[in-house]
């Protein structure tokens, strides 16, 4: 090494302007503010793992789909 010193860029002004709050997407917790257990056998656990991998989600991604589809809303009074 030559003991050069690598200078980095000027910092932003205010905090304010280069962190974005609150902007974008929600988080996972203003989503999905319930948690859900269910017990399945490892058989069908499998199959939900294996089904979930081909479509490229997770399993979480795919029971909720799963779960809104069946119950979006349309048996409500």
């Amino acid at each position: 090494m030559s003991g050069e010193r690598i200078g980095f860029g000027a910092r932003p002004g205010a905090p304010d302007a280069w962190v974005r709050r609150g902007e974008g997407t929600p988080s996972k917790a203003e989503l999905y503010t319930a948690r859900l257990t269910v017990d399945v056998t490892p058989e069908l656990r499998g199959r939900i793992k294996i089904a979930a991998f081909r479509r490229g989600v997770t399993m979480a991604v795919l029971l909720r789909e799963l779960l809104e589809a069946r119950f979006a809303g349309k048996d409500r009074p």
